[in-house]
């Protein structure tokens, strides 16, 4: 027997589920028009970025670096073309590990070029060409061409390269570039213009290359590629072409930073020489030097160990970085100090016996018999000790420390480029914080004894002793050194001067000025540098000075030859001429030179000669000042315009006839 159904139940069933069906449907839909709302409206400008970044990709132009030059116009860093071998990965039609097994058939690939291309590869997108070996030679490039159509996605292209062409002359100043490391990288990413250094491999490491490097960098341009779903490049949709980097005009003589390189010879030193007048720096040695272009693609392991290892310190810039104890070139400004606090006048006299007695300690001139009767003049010109060790006691550190400040000893100058050193200018409070132990913060008295003659704990730059000496030679102003004379914009040709500061007049009292000057003058004309400016047709002023590197005991006598050489004192010198104009100020060290007056005064006529003169000195004269037996007159000098120039140079390879191809 069969039921019978109930058609309004069954009715009533089938509309409700009609109506959930149906409302199910009606919020799907719903929602989904709440999503396409949303992505239309609200997230239109960020999605559609998003699709165009992944239908087109940049590909950064790096911009030719700025040339460096010096103050005459000539060039010291410029840019070469040279041939390089690159692998575009996503135009291989063969493993990449295969490829380049078999380029190292035709062209020599080491090892690290293959170290060299995988950090680069893994910086760049899949069609962009990376080098795996660059300045190829003419007879690689012919093997190579004679085989391209083996390999596809290898190209042969000509890229611009960093080229120092007087190799290690100037090195300290000028600087290198080198590959960009992680922590440049990370501050790189830090600064607003971190979208400029896309695609840049090369940063400025040191001297003005790192200094300027905004200058010399320029502004890079970039290609706009549209590329396939698989990373391939189609077609370029638009191109910003890159803006050169900047002209950078440097004070520096490089003519005469030769001549001093090349009197320096093999020994160790530094010099600074100085326009006193607006603070402009003619030469800035440091010897040894280095050539800078061993570190453009990477220095090699055996020369960094040959570099960093030496003795002699080579990449060290002693003109900048190097501190020595001044020796009597501080006689001059302690002498400037004492008249300005009144410690001292001019015709006060002290009588030299020999030495001075502070308690039991014997604190010995360099004249045993003594200079009898000294007075301020007579004390700089025979170079005194005794009168100096009475003047630093009756000063005290703390107001020796109050009025070498002025000059700017222990201070930066704030020279335009990185790494400058402090140097120590003692003061109890500096003694006070440097020192740990209680007993070795105090200052005793003998302490200030060897400060009036440059000793103790003094330490300071020749850039800072040259700055100095400019201050008294320019009548008590004081101008900020500079290595950059002026900047010129590579577009518009427009010089940007970089120091705009006018100089500092810093308030002594212009005749007690002319008291010092008169008596750095009588140095040069009857004092201990008086053979090294015997007939000079100028008038200068000088000081000579002697820097213990090692403390004797008290009862024994300095004999050089018994010192081992580099433990002898340092030779310095500060002067500037001419005496009634001056256009140069200088201060110099040579190490372990011995007397001032036999080593580093010689080296100052010759630089007077040359700005002055326009003169340069013969190759017998150049020979007796490198092995430091110029104390004679000099012999015959030449005019500059016959100077040897240039010294050798760098071969850079003639610059490619191929075009870069477009990626």
């Amino acid at each position: 027997m069969s039921l019978l159904r109930n058609v309004e139940y069954d009715l009533r069933r089938f509309r409700a589920r009609v109506m959930v069906a149906s409302l199910f449907v009606l919020v799907a839909f719903g929602l989904l028009f709440i999503r396409l709302v949303y992505l239309q409206l609200w997230r239109y400008q960020e999605l559609n970025a998003q699709a165009e970044s992944n239908r087109t990709a940049i590909v950064p132009i790096v911009p030719n670096r700025g040339v460096i030059m010096d103050r005459n116009g000539i060039v010291l860093a410029t840019n070469y073309s040279a041939y390089t071998l690159e692998i575009t990965p996503s135009k291989l039609v063969e493993p990449l590990d295969v490829v380049i097994d078999k380029l190292s058939e035709l062209i020599d690939i080491q090892g690290r070029d293959k170290r060299r291309f995988r950090k680069l590869r893994e910086e760049s997108k899949s069609f962009e060409s990376v080098p795996i070996r660059t300045r190829l030679s003419d007879e690689e490039v012919a093997r190579f061409a004679a085989q391209r159509y083996r390999f596809p996605g290898v190209e042969i292209r000509a890229r611009l390269f960093r080229n120092y062409p007087y190799n290690e002359l100037a090195s300290h100043v000028i600087g290198y570039i080198g590959r960009i490391n992680q922590a440049e990288k990370e501050k790189l990413e830090d600064q607003e213009d971190a979208g400029n250094y896309r695609g840049t491999d090369y940063i400025g490491k040191l001297g003005v290359e790192q200094s300027y490097e905004r200058q010399l960098h320029g502004i890079t341009g970039v290609h706009e590629m549209e590329t396939s779903a698989g990373g391939h490049a189609v077609r370029r949709l638009r191109s910003s072409p890159a803006t050169p980097g900047n002209t950078v005009v440097l004070s520096i003589d490089i003519k005469l930073q030769q001549l001093v390189e090349e009197m320096f010879g093999a020994r160790r030193g530094a010099l600074v020489a100085i326009d006193p007048s607006n603070g402009e720096v003619l030469a800035f040695v440091s010897k040894p030097t280095f050539d800078p272009n061993l570190f453009v693609e990477g220095i090699d392991t055996e020369n960094w160990q040959k570099l960093n290892q030496s003795l002699d310190k080579p990449l060290l810039n002693r003109a900048l970085r190097g501190t020595y104890p001044p020796g009597s070139t501080y006689k001059p400004f302690m002498s400037l100090a004492a008249l300005n606090t009144s410690k001292r006048n001019p015709e006060q006299t002290i009588f030299d016996p020999g030495y001075f007695m502070f308690g039991s300690h014997k604190f010995r001139d360099d004249k045993e018999s003594g200079h009898g009767s000294v007075d301020m003049y007579k004390s700089i010109v025979q170079s005194c000790d005794t009168y100096y060790y009475l003047l630093a006691r009756d000063m005290g550190v703390d107001l020796i420390h109050e009025q070498m400040r002025l000059f700017g000893f222990g201070q930066l100058t704030g020279i335009d480029i990185q790494g400058e050193s402090h140097g120590i200018l003692p003061s109890t409070e500096w003694k006070q914080k440097t020192y740990k132990k209680p007993e070795q913060q105090r200052w005793y008295s003998g302490e200030t004894i060897s400060l009036g003659i440059g000793q103790g704990y003094n330490s300071f730059t020749m850039l800072q002793l040259a700055q100095a000496v400019s201050i008294l030679a320019s009548n008590g102003y004081r101008s900020k050194p500079h290595l950059v004379r002026e900047v010129v914009d590579i577009e518009t040709k427009e010089k940007q001067v970089v120091v705009k500061d006018p100089p500092q007049l810093l308030g002594f009292k212009p005749e007690d000025l002319e008291i010092i000057r008169n008596a750095m003058v009588g140095v040069n004309i009857e004092g201990t540098s008086a053979s090294s400016f015997a007939g000079a047709e100028y008038t200068s002023g000088g000081k000579t000075g002697t820097a213990q590197v090692f403390t004797i005991k008290q009862n024994e006598k300095y004999e050089v030859s018994k010192v081992e050489e580099r433990l002898r004192d340092h030779a310095l010198f500060v002067a500037y001429a001419p005496a009634e104009n001056p256009k140069v100020a200088l201060a110099l060290v040579v190490e372990n030179g011995g007397f001032g007056a036999q080593s580093s005064a010689p080296i100052a006529r010759r630089v007077f000669d040359f700005v002055l003169l326009g003169l340069y000195p013969s190759a017998e004269d150049m020979e007796a000042v490198r092995i430091g037996q110029a104390t004679r007159p000099i012999g015959k000098r030449r005019p500059v315009s016959s100077m040897p120039w240039p010294p050798k140079a760098v071969s850079v390879p003639a610059e490619p006839s191929i075009d870069d191809e477009e990626p």
